[in-house]
């Protein structure tokens, strides 16, 4: 399936870089100017209205606006207050009439400034008007006898003041768009760093769904992506080693019932092909094929034991004495081993042993140690059982003085259809998967299983189970 680019990792990250890096920043730079401005307005304003306030007490006598001569000597000092503070200066009566202007623009007219009827009408007022860029601050001129006789309205233009900001706002621009280039360009090759291994990864992964298993990626470094790397190619390893056992598991099943099976088939046709023949002849095939019909029911039965445990065979735990069970074993083996004068022995170094099992399975799984030690001992061997414990685990030991295996052989002994001796295995009917059923029950009751051999001398496998049986503990299940 083919990402649209809006959903790959590579975007996602340059997003989250981007709200992380830039968007802050720029968030930070729009309330830094504006903060600015804002508070270069709020002190003109502020200057303006006290300087309107001074202007207006400074004009504060009937006499101002109806005697030419003291009017000319204020506007005088208005003029200079005007230059010196870079504002105009406005005075007008309590009609609206502009008495002076020091721009000597609107003496003598009537004008509605809302700044100057509200300083008539006794509320000082001072307003900047941001689409012209220019400050009206009006104070009320107020007569001791007379009240409000007119008003002090002064002019500013901040529009100039102002520009330096504007061109700091502008700089800050031209800055964190270079900086998000440079960010991009960063981010580019973060994300590709990054991406890297996932991309290997994802592309082995590709390999592996169209059924290549030899698929690896390649692991460079010490980081998480790394080990994500490391813990696929060990996954990829197992599920290929699975692979590998299951296919040699089929071939080996295959080959195992194609030998009774090609047996039955070849008397089966010299039965029928036999005419006239004694009547001992025909029973001897007949005994034959019931031997080879037996085999296959062995072989079937086993796989069958398998096939439920690595499905998740239902176990019957409860509480089982081990010594007795041992004994119980013995006495029913103990035909098989007279066959060939072996010694079945019983060795209790802790009497009582007790544990939550599931002594069905228990019993099948060391009765076929015993069978083997049985098999692969001579005549007039010794084949010993001892059962031990201790406050967490239980121990059963089986030991035998047979042919014992080699150390080469000794990590094999658990694998489905493996045979130390096939000859040997023939003779007695082995279907070489009696070991592999001991491995996995022990494995499902939470115990393990330890073998010690030499070649020529014997070997002795101990079953290590724990005497409390724990639900939570994972059981490992399938090919071994």
């Amino acid at each position: 399936m083919t990402l649209k680019w809006y959903q790959s990792l590579r975007f996602k990250i340059f997003f989250s870089y981007m709200c992380v890096s830039f968007i802050p920043l720029l968030i930070f730079s729009t309330l830094t100017t504006r903060s600015m401005t804002s508070a270069f307005i709020r002190n003109s304003v502020r200057d303006l209205s006290r300087s309107a306030v001074s202007a207006a007490d400074q004009v504060n006598s009937v006499s101002y606006m109806k005697e030419e001569s003291v009017r000319a000597v204020i506007n005088a000092d208005l003029d200079d207050r005007s230059r010196e503070g870079l504002y105009r200066i406005l005075i007008f009566d309590d009609t609206s009439f502009c008495v002076s202007d020091t721009n000597h623009e609107e003496s003598g007219k009537t004008l509605l400034v809302p700044e100057v009827l509200s300083a008539l009408s006794g509320s000082d007022s001072a307003v900047y008007h941001p689409e012209s860029g220019i400050v009206y601050a009006a104070a009320a001129i107020v007569d001791e006898s007379s009240g409000v006789i007119g008003a002090a309205l002064l002019v500013s233009s901040i529009k100039e003041v102002l520009e330096p900001i504007r061109d700091a706002e502008r700089s800050l621009l031209t800055f964190m768009v270079v900086t998000l280039a440079a960010i991009s360009i960063l981010i580019v090759f973060i994300s590709r760093f990054l991406i890297e291994p996932l991309n290997n990864v994802f592309s082995a992964v590709q390999k592996m769904s169209d059924g290549n298993l030899n698929a690896r990626t390649v692991v460079n470094g010490r980081d998480e992506f790394s080990e994500m790397g490391r813990a696929f190619n060990i996954m990829a390893e197992k599920l290929e080693l699975a692979d590998d056992a299951r296919n040699e598991f089929v071939s080996n099943v295959s080959h195992e019932l194609k030998t009774p099976l090609s047996a039955i088939k070849v008397l089966a046709e010299s039965v029928l092909s036999m005419d006239g023949a004694p009547m001992d002849m025909y029973v001897e095939f007949m005994r034959d094929i019931n031997s080879e019909v037996d085999r296959m029911t062995f072989i079937v039965n086993d796989l069958l034991n398998l096939v439920k445990m690595d499905g998740g065979a239902p176990i019957n735990i409860a509480p089982a004495d081990l010594n007795q069970m041992a004994i119980d074993l013995l006495n029913r083996l103990l035909p098989l081993a007279r066959r060939k004068s072996i010694n079945l022995l019983y060795e209790e170094i802790r009497g009582g042993v007790s544990a939550e099992v599931d002594e069905i399975k228990l019993s099948l799984a060391i009765s076929n140690i015993v069978e083997n030690a049985v098999k692969y001992t001579g005549e007039g061997g010794e084949v010993k059982i001892i059962v031990d414990g201790d406050h967490q685990n239980a121990f059963i030991t089986v030991s035998d003085t047979g042919i014992g295996i080699s150390e080469e052989n000794q990590t094999k002994v658990f694998t489905r259809f493996y045979r130390v001796d096939k000859t040997r295995d023939r003779e007695t009917g082995g279907t070489g998967l009696g070991l592999a059923i001991t491995h996995s029950t022990v494995l499902m009751l939470g115990g393990s299983v330890r073998l010690v051999s030499k070649l020529g001398e014997g070997s002795s496998f101990t079953v290590r189970i724990p005497l409390k049986y724990r639900q939570d503990v994972p059981r490992r299940r399938g090919l071994d």
